[in-house]
This record gives C-alpha cells, sequence and structure tokens, in this order.
C-alpha cells in the first residue's frame, strides 16, 4: 500500500537537505555573477572569464564521485558537514588573504568545487528515506535547492556594487554558517541507508548500460542548466549592455525557473515515467536554444528564450533523477556522483564554450549552436531507450552480479 508523501519519509532531513544543496549551490556558481566585476579588476579576457566561471562547475563534477563514496562510507550527514566545513574554510582563506590575479581565481574556484560536490550527499541524503513511489517527488524538492543559484544572481552583483566583489566572499560565511548549524541539529540518516559495498562493486555499474544513458542524460539537461547560470550574467552584459546588477536579474529570472520546475519535473516523471518526460525536454530545450543562437534582436526576446530553456532543463533535471534510484535502488549514492559528476562536466564544456566562442568568433552562437546539437543527440538516446526492452527498476549491480 502506497503511503502518503507527507507520512512517508522524514520532512525535518529533506528540508536541511534542500537548505544545505541552495547555500552549497549559491557558492558553487558565486564567481559567475561577479565575473564582470572581477574581469574588469583584473583584466581578463573573454576566453578567461568563462574557465573561470566553468572551473568550480569542473571541480565540483570530479569531487562528487569522492563525496559519493564518502557518504556510502560515512553516512550523507557527517559527509555533508565535513564538506561544508571545508567551503567555509575555502572561503574564509580567500576573503581574508585577498585575491589579485587569474591563477588565484582559478584557485579558488576549484575550491568552491567542494560545494558542487554536495549533490552527491544532499540527494542519497534524502532519497534513503523514501519509498519507490516517492522518489521522484522528494528527489525533485531536495534537488530544488539548485535555487541557491538564484540566490547568487540576484545578491552578489549588488552587495559587490556596494562592498567589492572580493568582500562577497566574506558574507556568504555568514548564511552557510548559520546553514551547518541548522543541518547539525534536524538531519538524520535514514535507518533503510543501504549497507556498503565493496569498492569495486560501486563501479560494476559501469558495466550496466543504463548508467551511460543517464550520465549523458544529466550531462545535457544539469550541464545546460549550470553552465548557463554561471554563463548569462556575462552573456547579458556582453549581448545586451546590462549592467551587472541588471544581468543578475534577468539571469536570476531564468534560473528561478529552472530551480522551481525540477520538483514538478519529478513528480510528472512519477506519473508518466522519466524517458517520456524527458523526451519532451529536450526538444523543447533545442527549439529555444537555437532560436537564442540564430540571433534575437531584443533582451526581452532572449530572456524569453532562455527561460524556455531553463525550465525544460529544470524539469529535466528532476525527470533523471527519478530514474537513477528506479534503476539503482542499492547503488543511489554512487550513481548520484557518476552521473553528477558528467553533468558538471557538460556545465563546464557549456561555460567555458562560450567564452572560447566570444573569444575566437566575436559571438556566443557556435557555442550556443554546438550545444543544442547534444540536446538532440540526448533525445536520441532516449527514443532509442524507450525503444528497448530494459526495464528501468531494480538494483542493477545486483541483477548483474546475479547473472
Amino acid at each position: 500500500m502506497k503511503t502518503g508523501f507527507l507520512k512517508a519519509g522524514h520532512l525535518p532531513t529533506l528540508f536541511a537537505s534542500f537548505l544545505y544543496f541552495d547555500l552549497s549551490f549559491m557558492v558553487w556558481v558565486l564567481l559567475g555573477p561577479l565575473a564582470v566585476l572581477i574581469a574588469k579588476d583584473l583584466g581578463l579576457n573573454a576566453a578567461q572569464k568563462g574557465l573561470m566561471v566553468a572551473t568550480p562547475v569542473l571541480a565540483g563534477a570530479f569531487l562528487r564521485i569522492a563525496a559519493g563514496i564518502l557518504a556510502q562510507y560515512i553516512g550523507p550527514k557527517r559527509a555533508g558537514i565535513l564538506a561544508q566545513m571545508v567551503v567555509i574554510l575555502a572561503l574564509a582563506s580567500a576573503w581574508l588573504i585577498g585575491l589579485e590575479n587569474f591563477s588565484q581565481m582559478l584557485l579558488v574556484g576549484v575550491a568552491l568545487g567542494v560545494a558542487g560536490a554536495s549533490f552527491a550527499i544532499a540527494l542519497p541524503l534524502a532519497s534513503q528515506w523514501y519509498p519507490p513511489e516517492h522518489q521522484g517527488t522528494a528527489l525533485g524538492i531536495a534537488g530544488a535547492g539548485n535555487s541557491g543559484t538564484v540566490l547568487a544572481a540576484l545578491f552578489a552583483p549588488g552587495i559587490a556594487a556596494v562592498f567589492g566583489w572580493r568582500d562577497v566572499l566574506g558574507m556568504a560565511l555568514l548564511p552557510l554558517i548559520a546553514v551547518l548549524a541548522v543541518f547539525v541539529l534536524i538531519a538524520k540518516d535514514s535507518p533503510r541507508r543501504p549497507e556498503r559495498l565493496p569498492a569495486a562493486a560501486y563501479w560494476k555499474v559501469l558495466l550496466v548500460p543504463e548508467a551511460w544513458s543517464l550520465m549523458l542524460f544529466y550531462s545535457v539537461s544539469f550541464g545546460g542548466f549550470v553552465g548557463l547560470a554561471s554563463s548569462l550574467p556575462i552573456y547579458f552584459h556582453d549581448q545586451y549592455g546590462l549592467s551587472p546588477v541588471a544581468a543578475g536579474y534577468v539571469t536570476a529570472a531564468c534560473v528561478f525557473t529552472g530551480s522551481m520546475l525540477r520538483p514538478i519535473g519529478g513528480a510528472v516523471a512519477d506519473r508518466i515515467g522519466g524517458l517520456k518526460t524527458l523526451g519532451c525536454v529536450y526538444l523543447a530545450a533545442f527549439s529555444a536554444l537555437i532560436v537564442v543562437a540564430i540571433g534575437l534582436p531584443s533582451m526581452t526576446m532572449a530572456l524569453g528564450a532562455f527561460i524556455v530553456a531553463m525550465g525544460a532543463l529544470g524539469i529535466g533535471n528532476g525527470a533523471v533523477f527519478q530514474l537513477v534510484p528506479q534503476r539503482f535502488r542499492s547503488e543511489v549514492a554512487i550513481m548520484t556522483g557518476l552521473v553528477g559528476m558528467t553533468g558538471g562536466i557538460g556545465g563546464f564544456y557549456l561555460a567555458s564554450s562560450l567564452g572560447f566562442s566570444k573569444y575566437l568568433t566575436g559571438s556566443y552562437a557556435a557555442g550556443l549552436s554546438i550545444f543544442a546539437a547534444l540536446t538532440l543527440i540526448a533525445l536520441m538516446g532516449v527514443l532509442l531507450a524507450l525503444r528497448s526492452k530494459t526495464k528501468w527498476a531494480g538494483s542493477a549491480v545486483a541483477a548483474e552480479s546475479a547473472t
């Protein structure tokens, strides 16, 4: 018998997962809204700006593997506390010591990647409390913590305009410390936490074709989301002459749409299936991105197109993580790390390619067009998965071990 969602799991932990994820994501993409001011201060070109905002995304991508394994061994709550303390210490050091050149900015970007690894901790922490029929909704709510990118876009440019961009790093410590205290007090590891598997067993998931499908899907949906979240402040400033603060506001509108639709994506996937949901997502994202790549005469039209793209990608993020626990029930933590890693790699590619596209051609069209083509490749993967006879349910590693 199915239990109502509110009674099926542990709401304080779900809230703590969301809050931890939210503030971590705020810090993870913090360099994006500050990029225009940093570039002016340090004399960075378009390619350097793109690489600077993409570095935390790539670092977070690879650190998600370590975070996923750590969550399996010591529990998601302890892993979250440890990761948050590392981020706090890194930000405090950067603020107190000071940042004066491009190389130092890249080092800070790597440190901020630890915040991006929170993905592989917050989602298993929430997921392990909920039965299969509520996974899409639970992970959608926890995953809506990527709305932290909205906070960065809304507040960081305005604070930087008053106090300077370096002091934004110091001020970010206050909410991080507050959230860490809440997380310590109310989050709990689930008593249904899967038993630890030998390290070699984790990598057996890579022998399962569906693992690669999920990594492809998320590299496009989440990669598009976080890549645009990091790059749109620069795009709107360069393309339409918006001030850093105004560019932050319009970016926040795009990011807010994608973040708020992520839980809806999980809920829709619970009803009609994750693959069907993803098919609609990639078609919508392709249409919006290719229109922007061709060129739009006004900022308002571009904003509308990016809202459609980000909304679709947000729905896609929720749909992918409806599929993960269905197919990899006993390996959610490691799959969260693997899938999250490829999502981060996709975001790094998009953010850095937009910078290099602008630097080499004077336009963002090439970078946007190539990523739009990647959404079509993901759509083809969805169609192939729908036609296959594989059942997207059960423990994949267990199934492999039994054969």
